[in-house]
Parts: C-alpha cells; sequence; structure tokens
C-alpha cells in the first residue's frame, strides 16, 4: 500500500534541521518512492518562505535545491477551499490538500486543526507505516 500524504510545514523543516528523527524518516520514505507526495503552490510558498527564516541558517542555493526537490518528488494538487473552522487559517491549505488526495496530513501542531483520523503525528505516521 502505498500512503499519500501533506506534509505540514513544521514537520517538514524539522526534517531539514535534523537528519535524525519521525520528520527525517518520512521524507526518506518519500524520497524512495514507499510513500507520494503532495503539495499545492500554497505549500510550496510556505515551505519558501519558512526556509529562508535566518534563525535556521539554510543557504539560499540550500532552499532553493530543497524545493526544487520537493517539486521532483512531489504531486502537485489544486484543493478545493473548506470552510471547516481552524485556529490558524493559514493551516487551512494544509488541511484541505490532505481531504483532497483522501491522504494524511502529518503535522506537529495537532491542535492547529481538527481531531480527525487523517490527522497524524510524525510519530503515529510512521507507527501505522511500520504496521
Amino acid at each position: 500500500m502505498i500512503y499519500k500524504v501533506i506534509i505540514d510545514t513544521n514537520v517538514f523543516i524539522s526534517s531539514r534541521i535534523s537528519i535524525n528523527g519521525y520528520p527525517a524518516d518520512i521524507m526518506n520514505l518519500i524520497a524512495d518512492g514507499q510513500v507520494e507526495l503532495y503539495y499545492c503552490p500554497e505549500i510550496l510558498d510556505e515551505y519558501t518562505r519558512v526556509l529562508a527564516y535566518k534563525k535556521f541558517n539554510f543557504s539560499t542555493e540550500s532552499c532553493k535545491l530543497t524545493i526544487e526537490d520537493i517539486k521532483a518528488v512531489g504531486n502537485l494538487v489544486k484543493p478545493s477551499v473548506s470552510e471547516i473552522p481552524l485556529p490558524d487559517e493559514s493551516d487551512r491549505v494544509f488541511y484541505d490538500a490532505a481531504k483532497f488526495i483522501n491522504g494524511y496530513l502529518i503535522t506537529g501542531n495537532q491542535k492547529h486543526y481538527p481531531k480527525e483520523p487523517f490527522i497524524l503525528t510524525p510519530m503515529q505516521f510512521i507507527e501505522l507505516f511500520n504496521n
């Protein structure tokens, strides 16, 4: 079974900061073709914006290559916009994209989303994948 995923920005950035841990494991599964990554232009914009934060100290070239890698391994989608109430409107695109692909939203911030079975932490996703 191939799992389809949307990666929230916090998980994506965590995978770039450390090669160890569940976020990096998930990105490795994506790179190996064992998990399908999906994104939309708004998600790429968010990744690009956060990668550029000075506190992360990523080089401009590294950021550019990272986004190119996402485009190379990921699948572009154009989800419709839901009306479900969310605490942070900027999270809507991740929620809507996961619903659109009928896949999983992997996030370290579950409190930003409604309690739904398709919204998992990185650890929960790895446990699901390994079972």
